[in-house]
């Protein structure tokens, strides 16, 4: 995976700029003055997940259980009070149990914390997805950590990136390391518009990803920009599309199409 460590040393402020209220609609991470950018890089480099105080509801021993790292893509405010671009990261446990209590979706509170917004928006983009993709969720239990000590996430710019990976690792398929998206989900399943795409994409070619997905339709705050050299910038509009580019399998197949039954067959 991509680093960000020269990102790191900033003060975090991840923005989606897709609304008309700030706070709600910023995807953002804030933190107090205390913390340093050598405590950030220190989490950043030392991926141990935190220990889980409860089990996964079902009780049994998950049938799978993977744990994988996703970047995000925003803007912050550096030290001369400037917006930039910035890559940071989330951590993504994905297990499938042995009931079929539905779907479970936790946001662990420690390092940091997703605020009730960013929370909503990310479930959302994942009921979508898992509805294109026609798969079943009733087994999962998914969580999302925030590995940044006292750092609160705001906003749903990361949901669209967040969900698809999701469903990446119920499918086992692999993401592609040198892609990344942003954006949103919206009802009809298309990749909804974020504001700070072009500082978004400086800052994925400054940590020497190949390829930036966005959306279709553009902020138009964001105005005029030009690509990066030797970096691929891909409009997208469809979910489906954005989980061909990401995996380079389709997000619906076949196979989920099936009757449980069939699948089970011998």
């Amino acid at each position: 995976m991509v680093g960000c460590q020269a990102s790191l040393r900033r003060w975090f402020l991840v923005s989606s700029l897709s609304g008309p209220a700030e706070i709600q609609q910023r995807c953002a991470i804030s933190t107090s003055w205390v913390f340093t950018g050598a405590l950030f890089f220190s989490m950043f480099v030392s991926w141990g997940f935190p220990s889980w105080g409860h089990a996964a509801p079902g009780g049994d021993s998950p049938l799978k259980h993977i744990r994988a790292a996703i970047p995000i893509l925003g803007t912050t405010m550096n030290e001369q009070s400037e917006q930039v671009g910035i890559v940071a990261e989330i951590q993504l446990e994905f297990l499938q149990r042995q009931d079929h209590d539905g779907l479970f979706i936790q946001f662990l509170t420690m390092p940091g914390k997703f605020s009730p917004y960013a929370q909503q928006s990310v479930k959302e983009a994942l009921d979508r997805v898992v509805e294109a993709a026609g798969l079943n969720s009733d087994s999962w239990t998914v969580r999302f950590i925030l590995p940044y000590p006292g750092v609160t996430l705001y906003g749903e710019s990361l949901s669209a990136m967040a969900a698809l990976n999701v469903i990446a690792l119920a499918k086992n398929e692999p993401v592609d390391e040198e892609t990344v998206l942003t954006g949103t989900v919206t009802p009809d399943g298309h990749v909804g518009t974020v504001g700070g795409v072009p500082l978004k994409i400086l800052a994925a070619h400054e940590q020497h990803y190949r390829r930036v997905l966005i959306p279709e339709e553009p902020d138009v705050a964001d105005g005029d920009w030009e690509t990066p050299f030797m970096m691929e910038v891909t409009p997208v509009r469809s979910i489906k599309k954005a989980y061909l580019a990401l995996t380079h399998r389709p997000l619906r197949s076949h196979f989920n199409d099936q009757p449980l039954a069939a699948r089970l067959s011998p």
